[in-house]
């Protein structure tokens, strides 16, 4: 059976906390081990106490009474160091433990912003939320209560068997072979416990996950009558969740009341073992050399229950140990993934001319360069100009699955290049490409010349504007969400973006206009309305190529005339990628690949690809499918 962590997460875990607070977590540690180790010493002082009034029988209260009272007055004095140390670990790991999820969360969330986009195409969101969720909580218990309470135990635990093995050897031996009967139980019991949970939180996960779907496809459920089968799908997971959490629950609350009962068991053949031995006039092994007596007898019966009490409260905590480590192994994973590789060395700068010469500057004067060094020294700056070239290009996603087969085309400064074919024909992959979502396995692309595997990542999607077909638009106010294409930008260079796409006349018809806030991925617009602040956000980036992914596939007719015209002045002057399936969208473009299965089939004009009539002509008079 696969483990439910892997072997190195302890390690790495307190490694990980160590790092956090260096200072703290040694603190509360050496708290925890001293309070720990004083609730063991009032068997000391019981046996010390009860050692005095034997050596005294018969003796008065003035013999004795100041004895008893200093062994008292020690304890008082532990017992009230241990509470100052028990107050100074809890308040302290309500700190550490806050802290240590904070800085969880922001290493989670640093990563998850480093990840390529191979790996959110591969992983399921909620999967992935469930991170910052079910995992950070479980982890939370782990820090906060489990590991401090295993520690106490331990401590109290090897005090106990120190203090046994002293006064006793014979009366430990007893005492562990009841203990050691003990952690049978719970290794069988508590391990089922732990298997089952760790279902019950893998069954959680698939229920949240369906009740997520449904939500989400509302109003596909209502239309298609598919209410009953959602139910009927809803029952099976949530019958799935009850069983495992039944099973969970039903072996964790059968654990304590047996090992209650052990522990009395152990606590009465103590006490009939002590007696026999008081009896018999045994002789004790011991490392104080003191022979049996009711002094020894006595505090070991108080030792005994507090020994079974603490296995008690170990055994309680197992499973929220074993979810803990799973969570935080869970999060280790995400964090080993590999981060987007970036070896490029070229960058993008702002430039001016100086005697026609490009000189590199601080201020943004509308004109960019390329910044590549050279290997004899120095460096070559680039005009930004927006000419793409493709050479023989061949992608796949998956080893041994091509998706592009020699793709070659070029589209150089200002001119307008169409993708059209079937779905799956490869129109959006060859946009992720540009963009560096993926990297080609074979051929070129070369952006102004510049091979753009030595482009920097983030200098290379700065010079590309996209629009997705899928709108993402963030919680925040209208203006926020254009300015998410270029965070430098004034609100009026924001406004001039929305005019430009068109979104202006209905965004001054908001309750609140421009600073309307948008909330769940602006629902409360329509999906057009959304899809022009997606092209506004475009337009205020003001990249020298752009590519439009069904941009307006969203778009009514006439709303689609209004953004045609915004469209034109923002593809002015750019090189221009654009993927559609409406053909009237494409008609205007300088050159119109067709794509089937990956290779380029036909390349032209409109005019002249009708003229042909090929596949485009067949796509356009309707004599064949897009999809």
């Amino acid at each position: 059976m696969r483990p439910m962590y892997k072997k190195g997460t302890v390690k790495r875990l307190l490694s990980m906390l160590f790092a956090f607070y260096p200072v703290a977590l040694p603190l509360v540690l050496i708290c925890i081990v001293f309070s720990a180790a004083v609730s063991a010493i009032p068997s000391i002082f019981m046996q010390n106490v009860i050692a005095v009034l034997e050596q005294n029988q018969g003796g008065d209260w003035a013999t004795v009474g100041p004895q008893i009272f200093r062994l008292v007055a020690i304890l008082a004095c532990f017992y009230v160091l241990a509470l100052i140390s028990s107050f100074t670990y809890n308040r302290a790991m309500a700190v550490i433990t806050q802290g240590s999820l904070k800085k969880m969360r922001e290493k989670l969330f640093y990563k998850m912003e480093s990840l390529p986009i191979r790996f959110f195409d591969t992983h399921p969101h909620g999967d992935i939320m469930s991170h910052y969720t079910n995992d950070i909580d479980t982890l939370r218990q782990l820090i906060s209560q489990s590991l401090p309470q295993l520690l106490i135990s331990g401590v109290t635990v090897l005090t106990l068997l120190s203090i046994m093995l002293y006064f006793s050897v014979w009366m430990a031996l007893v005492v562990l072979c009841g203990v050691s009967f003990m952690l049978v139980v719970v290794k069988k019991i508590g391990g089922n416990s732990a298997k089952y949970f760790m279902r019950q939180q893998q069954a959680l996960g698939k229920t949240e996950g369906y009740v997520q779907e449904m939500m989400n496809g509302q109003k596909v459920v209502k239309v298609f009558c598919h209410e009953e089968e959602s139910k009927a799908g809803f029952d099976a997971v949530n019958d799935e969740l009850f069983k495992d959490s039944e099973q969970a629950h039903t072996f964790a609350n059968i654990l304590a009341p047996i090992l209650n009962n052990i522990g009395n068991l152990i606590y009465v053949t103590v006490a009939m073992a002590g007696g026999l031995f008081l009896l018999t006039k045994a002789q004790n092994l011991s490392l104080s050399g003191l022979g049996f007596s009711i002094s020894i007898v006595v505090p070991f019966l108080n030792m005994t229950r507090q020994f079974s009490g603490n296995i008690n409260q170990v055994s309680q905590q197992l499973n929220a140990v074993i979810m803990g480590l799973a969570g935080a192994d869970r999060i280790f994973t995400l964090l080993d993934e590999a981060s987007e590789e970036d070896n490029g060395l070229v960058t993008l700068v702002n430039a001016k001319e100086e005697n026609g010469v490009l000189v590199e500057c601080a201020e943004h004067t509308g004109l960019w360069a390329w910044k590549q060094p050279l290997r004899e020294g120095g460096v070559r700056y680039t005009k930004l100009c927006g000419d793409v070239r493709l050479q023989e290009v061949d992608f796949a996603y998956e080893e041994g699955k091509p998706v592009l087969h020699d793709i070659t085309l070029f589209a150089e400064p200002g001119q307008k290049v169409a993708f059209v074919g079937a779905t799956g024909a490869g129109k959006t992959t060859i946009t992720n490409l540009l963009n560096r979502f993926y990297d080609i396995a074979d051929g070129k692309i070369r952006y102004d010349g510049i091979n753009i595997n030595k482009i920097k990542k983030a200098d290379l999607r700065r010079a590309i504007g996209m629009v997705l077909q899928d709108t993402n638009l963030f919680t925040g106010t209208v203006l926020d969400n254009i300015r998410y294409g270029n965070l430098k930008a004034t609100d009026k260079a924001c406004i001039a973006a929305a005019q430009l796409a068109g979104a202006h006349d209905f965004i001054t018809r908001l309750p609140e206009g421009y600073q309307t806030m948008l909330l769940s991925n602006g629902s409360n617009l329509s999906q057009g309305q959304r899809q022009l602040l997606a092209i506004a956000r475009a337009a205020v980036a003001d990249p020298p190529v752009m590519i439009l992914d069904e941009a307006t596939s969203s778009i009514d007719t006439r709303t689609e005339a209004i953004v045609q015209r915004g469209m034109d002045a923002l593809m002015k002057g750019r090189t221009v990628f654009v993927i559609a399936h409406r053909l009237s969208t494409v008609q205007n473009s300088d050159v119109i690949m067709v794509l089937e299965h990956g290779r380029i089939i036909e390349r032209g004009s409109h005019q002249r690809l009708i003229e042909q009539q090929g596949k485009y002509y067949q796509l356009y008079t309707g004599a064949f499918e897009l999809e």
